[in-house]
């Protein structure tokens, strides 16, 4: 019984610690403890991790998951319990705008709001507040709401709709980001019309909320929500174009631009979970692409996806957004490489060979949560991710031009405004002719069996296919997946 006592890699001490972590936050919403019985759990988890052995590794694992029920019960009592008491009442609350409100096409007004505050106290969670409303209300806004307080989902505590507005007061030391994003939009949209300049926008900072409801469902029927959505994609773009620009004066250069780069970007977007998820995972390639060090990338997922829940244990309880954020993720970071060099050989792909697979990995990952919580799947989204994410980057650096462009008022606007607005105009195109295709979506109304089915046969294709061609995934670029590093 040697392999009892043979040493386990760091790295796969630490996924297990994640894994069992997540687990028991998941627990959580089911199964309530005592915090003091995850803090003991820690205290033994800690000295698991550092004996490395096989036999100490398969106790850590459960003893990860009373640490994360644990902490998931403490957290479900803030979150939850707390707000029990005031379920179907009239409540007067207060809260602190953490994302841009959308508008739908009947009128009403979706707020998510955090840092909340009820007759003099403090609450942890999200609320959800549903209003129709003629005032502003803008990201990082104080706002008080009257209202029904009802059941939460997701990750929302509880849901007010139809609420009234009792106050709006504004950030008094400035949301710098949102503020920067909306005056370099206004320059934008100087230039270019709409919806060419919402869709540039929304390339550049993420922003969604400005697009028009015709646009919007478009672009989720042909499954190219993903590109507007604040992202990976985005900050991947954005680090790449750093490390090219840079790299020749030095590795230190490219590091901190790219590292400014995402800083900003966040900052302009905000820390929704999809982009907490890809400004973590950003962060951590950066740090160790220049430190030259490797990580499997189911390793770094499990890691990134376990500090989220720390930072907010409902993610994992029902936040759409991150669900679909780190099952992408997976199918990009893995199902994806390994179908190019199972399929293709080593021989790094081209542009369209990569976009074509990271697309049907990241369908491959996704259709079980988007199935389950829509009933219907796009069956455009690879078609329409051909003709159009290969063109992204130049759209966003035509857009960005523009908005320099219409901020100093040089002139030859046409020369400018011309190729942008047609480049937009085609991806708009695209949009709105793969959507309205009759055979654009399917209903998928299956089971949940199904599904475990469904996701156990994707995890063996992927031993397969691993097995069968002995790809190596510690040597893909994390910002690159499907090509080694430096290629």
């Amino acid at each position: 019984m040697w392999w009892l006592n043979r040493k386990v890699h760091t790295e796969w001490r630490i996924a297990c610690m994640c894994t069992g972590f997540l687990v028991g936050v998941s627990l959580a919403l089911y199964v309530q403890i005592g915090p003091v019985w995850g803090f003991i759990s820690c205290t033994g988890a800690a000295l698991l991790f550092l004996s490395g052995r096989f036999f100490t590794t398969t106790l850590l694992l459960p003893s990860m998951i009373i640490v994360g029920l644990g902490y998931g019960s403490a957290a479900f009592a803030g979150e939850r319990v707390a707000y029990a008491s005031i379920l179907e009442k009239q409540v007067v609350i207060s809260g602190k705008i953490k994302e841009d409100p959308t508008v739908s096409a009947s009128g009403f007004r979706s707020l998510q709001m955090n840092a909340i505050q009820m007759g003099g106290n403090e609450y942890r969670g999200s609320v959800f507040v549903r209003l129709r409303t003629s005032a502003v209300i803008l990201r990082s806004d104080r706002v008080t709401v009257k209202g029904i307080a009802g059941e939460g989902f997701g990750n929302f505590a509880i849901a007010i709709k139809n609420a009234e507005v009792v106050s709006i007061e504004r950030n008094p030391t400035g949301d710098l980001g949102r503020v920067v994003r909306d005056w370099f939009a206004e320059h934008v949209r100087s230039l270019i019309g709409e919806p060419q300049a919402s869709l540039g926008i929304g390339y550049l900072t993420g922003q969604k909320s400005a697009l028009p409801d015709d646009l919007s469902e478009a672009l989720k029927i042909a499954g190219l929500t993903h590109i507007v959505v604040a992202s990976g994609y985005n900050l991947t773009i954005l680090v790449r174009l750093a490390r090219r620009l840079l790299l020749r004066v030095s590795k230190f250069s490219a590091a901190m631009a790219a590292t400014a780069m995402v800083t900003l970007f966040m900052g302009v977007t905000g820390l929704s979970p999809s982009m907490t998820r890809a400004g973590i995972v950003s962060g951590l390639s950066i740090l160790f692409w220049y430190f030259g060090r490797k990580v499997h990338p189911v390793v770094l997922l499990l890691f990134v996806a376990a500090l989220t829940v720390v930072y907010q244990p409902s993610y994992v309880w029902g936040d759409l957004g991150w669900q679909l954020s780190f099952s992408a993720f997976f199918g990009v970071m893995v199902i994806g490489p390994l179908m190019q060099v199972y399929f293709f050989g080593a021989r790094p792909p081209n542009i369209i060979r990569q976009t074509l697979g990271e697309t049907i990995a990241a369908h491959i990952a996704t259709v079980p949560i988007i199935a389950m919580q829509f009933g219907v799947v796009s069956n455009v989204a690879i078609i329409a991710n051909l003709l159009v994410v290969p063109l992204v980057p130049l759209a966003m650096l035509l857009t960005f031009i523009a908005g320099l462009w219409g901020m100093f008022g040089v002139g030859l606007t046409t020369l400018i405004a011309w190729p942008t607005s047609t480049l937009l105009e085609y991806m708009v195109g695209v949009a709105r002719y793969v959507s309205e295709i009759e055979w654009a979506q399917s209903e998928l109304l299956f089971p949940g069996w199904v599904w475990i089915v469904y996701v156990a046969a994707v995890s063996l294709g992927c031993v397969w296919m691993w097995r069968a061609s002995g790809y190596n995934m510690r040597t893909s670029d994390l910002l690159n997946p499907g090509r080694g590093e430096g290629a």
